[in-house]
């Protein structure tokens, strides 16, 4: 292979799978419940049309296609990022206490102060993902060592486990809180609007831009801590600042439509299969394959029942079998 032709065949996938977002973006305008057909759906969208065409097109499937593009970029980037933080191929984001955290803090917000708006679920699941993600940095930080990769992880899932069990016995004990909050406990896009839109766009859309100064810190951290700092690399602050634009990202999604599982820990994986891991082409695939995962699962969603089903269930579904083929793909390789 001549010289730059590995970089040209990889910038080619990846226009491909740019444009597969794009198209799928707006399959999702088209695509769900409803008997609309296609130009009454394209109509809609330029504000033609009847009143409930017009609702359902506009501000219900639009928005809803568009949350899934922006979960989908941060739950990839917070994943690629987790893994390159902890030098962990299974790490993620949830590892960190974060989808706990959120939970927890949902549960108290509806007990304790009666919040049932999902506006109100969605800014305590916010605080409720930093205050643990904080905790967990603050506790897992603490010794000789500073912030391994080793600490954070058993940090997180300590904090973790404990978060969820008090969530769950608070809602147990309070029925009305459970049946508030348990369509989000699956992770679903249905209901949502422009509302969560609007909060949640610019912190996920800030996070996955500052993302991107972190790749050749990301290099360095793969060789190992220590000819990290031999190369003059920050490992601590690195790893502090990747921490927290990991919880922007991650908090932010996990608020808008709950704990989805598989997408952070599937993506990096399928990416490196394509690129490699060398994070110039793993951290920027990684915002562009996520979207892919997230508004492909929601598309499958809308049509495989007469009634949807909450795109968390998919992604389970499909990251499973994904998860199980690529390591039965690494262990091949490596015998």
């Amino acid at each position: 292979m001549r010289p730059g032709a590995g970089s040209l065949s990889r910038a080619a996938i990846l226009f491909l799978l740019i444009a597969t977002v794009v198209v799928l973006t707006f399959v999702g305008f088209f695509v769900g419940s409803g008997d609309y057909s296609v130009s009454d759906a394209w109509r809609a969208l330029f504000g033609e049309g009847d009143p409930t065409t017009l609702e359902v097109i506009r501000n219900n499937r639009v928005p809803r296609t568009l949350l899934a593009v922006l979960v989908g970029i941060a739950l990839g980037a917070s994943g690629a990022i987790m893994q390159g933080l902890t030098r962990n191929p299974l790490a993620d984001p949830g590892i960190l206490g974060v989808n706990s955290g959120a939970y927890f803090a949902m549960v108290v917000a509806a007990v304790a102060f009666g919040i049932s708006s999902i506006s109100g679920y969605m800014v305590a699941a916010m605080v409720g993902a930093f205050a643990a993600a904080t905790l967990v940095y603050v506790v897992g930080s603490r010794g000789i060592s500073g912030a391994s990769p080793e600490k954070l992880v058993l940090t997180g899932v300590a904090a973790g486990s404990i978060f969820s069990g008090i969530g769950f016995g608070l809602t147990m004990i309070n029925p009305k809180s459970f049946d508030a909050i348990r369509s989000w406990q699956v992770g679903t896009l249905d209901g949502r609007d422009w509302s969560q839109v609007t909060v949640v766009w610019i912190p996920i859309v800030v996070g996955a831009l500052v993302a991107m100064v972190l790749i050749p810190y990301l290099n360095g951290l793969a060789l190992g801590d220590d000819r990290a700092r031999a190369l003059g690399i920050p490992v601590g602050r690195v790893r502090l600042a990747g921490f927290v634009i990991v919880t922007v990202l991650c908090g932010s999604a996990t608020a808008a439509l709950g704990p989805i599982t598989f997408v952070g820990l599937m993506v990096p994986h399928v990416v490196r299969v394509l690129f490699g891991p060398d994070n110039r082409w793993l951290l920027p695939t990684c915002l562009v394959v996520g979207p892919i995962v997230m508004v492909g699962s929601d598309l499958i969603a809308r049509v495989a029942t007469s009634s949807e089903l909450p795109v968390g269930m998919v992604t389970a579904f499909l990251g499973a079998p994904v998860l199980i083929a690529l390591v039965r793909r690494k262990g091949g390789a490596d015998e």
